[in-house]
């Protein structure tokens, strides 16, 4: 395997490396500027970049004022656009830089893109400021509403394509699709790129010149989030930043860069030294979330009726660009920052809390009925449980708990449960399960019940079976609502078993959380609502290792679960991926070796058990992900399709067939196999 495979291009993926570039600005002097600009190119195309966007005006520098109408610094500015957009030539990147143009009688702030050594097209200025410390419409004409001009104008003696509604697309690469407005464009209530998105560009950019103060950062950054998120795009802001003049103004130069509406990069501020922020956006997500999402195609032929957008066709090419350049989550449903994890488990649990409640008081049900087993699933909905009787005032003593040893029950996981129930003050039973699952082995004529050590997928689901039989007939004697515990992640593999099975129950808090999100809300509320006996029981949960514990120890080692079904933080990558952007296996088995392969990195979420702080490889990634895709395609939809309720917790994460995700349960696997053998090296 040698990384030159295609597998290991970052566009092969659907990815397109972007910079926005912030140059030291040198004040009036184009020529200057140029040498700047050519210079971040020459890098920019190094680093393996398909698009570098400069500042408003870079070419000039944007606090100017009156030298702005000086034909000695127009004609040099014209001259030097030319120059710069021939650098391009042979570089394969495109660039977007700013300058003051003239057509006709009028002289207008534009955006310039030029890519293959001629200038593609330019972008006016559509919204003029004129208020506070800004003057422009003293010098410059608006843009936004000039089809009459587009044969007029002129560079170097070239027609040039010339308006706001320009599309540039890159022919060859499906999805690279860039437009440009100029600073205050976006701060208007209709941006111009917003029936940009609609048309179809999938990078926005914004060339801006945007003065510093006081908390305005913050302002830009969420305005680029925003516009992001609601356009389904990829947002590149570049602020004009050292050199510009202060004469009553400052500048920080900066420069952020999000995606649907999350931060992907930002630079250093105040930086006296030109420099680039790099990053890949996946402008093939862009494509597939457009899609999925039909209030925005409804919004496009809503908004662009009588509009017509001209796309500017250009090659783009593919180079050799290394590794990707992009924050990846290693666990998607775990975000890697302390504060958001803390919101977010705040968030899931009072979901998870509220939905029970709620289906409490609507079936008039007092008790609710749980099998304890001293894991990690029962473990928390049997806290969900607890918080939902304390807010509803009612005694935890109508929280039915019951352990069930079976053949293959630890003494430590009995003794977590037995410990579990008491110190939450639950009403706490134990139903050994051994005898009634020897009568069904003899009655079936299992192996088993003939003494010989036959531990099959039925001698399994007897236990499992055994144990929600009694939890359905227990809730029917006490008048209460059997609560489920088994996990997305579970759902996602079908490891439940079927019907009169852990995969049942009257009411799941546990549908919508993944495996990897568990261990985190149990490490929370244990933080935050227990402490003494029950945080070190919670603790000692929390440290054992994932087992069903249906098939007897062998040789000192128990029955593993994610040695049948793969690393829990490798399915549920694999399943945040898949269902909630619908890639193909090759990008999804690529962007796992991107997030594996590196176990230095040192952005675990906070709690992250060493354990879970391993690297994987390609290999072992597609070993894996063949398995998932098998059982998530194939053999598990049936269980899905009658899934109890249970509330949704995370975006795209529901498998409810009344929910996301709605599938037949007789599909085949193959077309996803053939795509993953296809194109991902062995």
């Amino acid at each position: 395997m040698t990384q030159t495979h295609p597998f290991f291009s970052p566009a092969t993926h659907g990815f397109v490396r972007v910079a926005a570039a912030t140059p030291v600005v040198r004040i009036a002097d184009p020529k200057a500027n140029a040498d700047e600009h050519i210079a971040l190119i020459e890098q920019a195309a190094t680093q393996g970049c398909d698009l570098v966007v400069f500042p408003e005006l870079s070419l000039t520098g944007y606090a100017i004022d009156d030298l702005i109408m000086q034909d000695a610094l127009l004609a040099e500015a014209e001259r030097q656009v030319v120059r710069v957009a021939e650098v391009t030539a042979g570089l394969g990147l495109a660039v977007v830089f700013g300058a003051p143009l003239r057509l006709g009688e009028a002289l207008y702030n534009t955006a310039v893109a030029a890519q293959g050594g001629v200038v593609l097209g330019v972008t006016p200025k559509t919204y003029l400021p004129n208020y506070r410390e800004y003057y422009e419409k003293r010098w410059f004409a608006p843009g936004g509403d000039l089809e009459a001009d587009l044969e007029s104008f002129e560079l170097a003696g070239e027609p040039v394509p010339f308006g706001a509604d320009l599309l540039f697309d890159a022919a060859d690469r499906p999805g690279f699709v860039f437009a440009v407005e100029i600073c205050e464009d976006y701060w208007a209530p209709l941006p111009p790129s917003t029936r940009q998105a609609l048309a179809g560009a999938r990078i926005l950019v914004n060339l801006s010149a945007s003065n510093v103060l006081v908390g305005k950062s913050d302002n830009r950054a969420m305005l680029c989030s925003a516009q992001s998120a609601r356009t389904m795009s990829a947002y590149v802001f570049s602020a004009s930043g050292w050199g510009e003049s202060t004469t009553d103004l400052a500048w920080d130069g900066q420069s952020t860069i999000h995606e649907l509406g999350a931060r992907l990069a930002d630079n250093e501020r105040f930086s006296m030294q030109s420099h680039l922020t790099v990053v890949d956006v996946d402008v093939a997500k862009l494509g597939a979330e457009r899609r999925r999402t039909g209030t925005f195609g409804d919004c496009a032929r809503r908004e662009l009726e009588g509009l017509s957008y001209q796309s500017v066709l250009f090659e783009a090419g593919v180079r050799d660009q290394g590794p990707l350049i992009r924050p990846l989550d290693r666990f998607p449903f775990v975000p890697d920052d302390p504060a958001r994890l803390d919101q977010d488990c705040y968030e899931a649990f009072n979901i998870q809390v509220q939905g029970l409640m709620r289906r409490l008081e609507a079936t008039g049900l007092e008790r609710v009925v749980i099998g304890v087993s001293g894991g990690l699933d029962s473990t928390q909905a049997l806290l969900v449980a607890c918080r939902a009787f304390d807010r509803l005032e009612r005694p935890r003593s109508n929280i039915l708990a019951y352990t069930m040893p079976g053949f293959a029950t630890s003494d430590g996981t009995r003794a977590n449960a037995w410990a579990l129930m008491k110190a939450l003050g639950v009403s706490a039973a134990e139903i050994d399960i051994r005898s009634s699952a020897e009568t069904m082995l003899k009655e079936i004529g299992h192996p088993y019940s003939r003494g010989e050590a036959v531990h099959d997928i039925t001698f399994e689901n007897v236990q499992a079976g055994l144990r929600t039989d009694y939890l359905f007939r227990l809730a029917n004697q006490n008048a209460a609502l059997v609560v489920g515990t088994g996990d997305l992640s579970e759902t996602a593999l079908g490891w439940a078993t079927y019907g009169v099975g852990d995969h049942m129950s009257h009411y799941n808090v546990n549908a919508g959380v993944a495996k990897t999100l568990i261990r985190h809300l149990i490490r929370w509320v244990a933080g935050r609502e227990h402490s003494g006996e029950t945080a070190q029981v919670l603790s000692a949960i929390l440290a054992t290792e994932i087992s069903p514990e249906l098939v007897p120890s062998t040789d000192g080692k128990i029955q593993s679960t994610e040695s049948t079904v793969g690393p829990y933080a490798l399915n549920d990558f694999f399943l945040f991926h898949i269902t909630r952007f619908g890639m193909a296996p090759s990008k999804v088995a690529y962007l796992a070796y991107e997030a594996w392969r590196d176990a230095a990195r040192g952005d675990w979420p906070a709690g992250t058990p060493d354990d879970e702080k391993v690297q994987y490889d390609l290999k072992t990634i597609k070993h894996w992900l063949r398995k998932f895709l098998v059982r998530f395609f194939q053999t598990s939809q049936f269980k899905r399709s009658a899934m109890p309720n249970g509330p949704k917790v995370v975006t795209g994460g529901s498998l409810s067939p009344r929910g996301d995700w709605r599938a037949p349960s007789d599909a085949t696997a193959q077309v996803w196999l053939d795509e993953l053998d296809a194109n991902v090296p062995d």
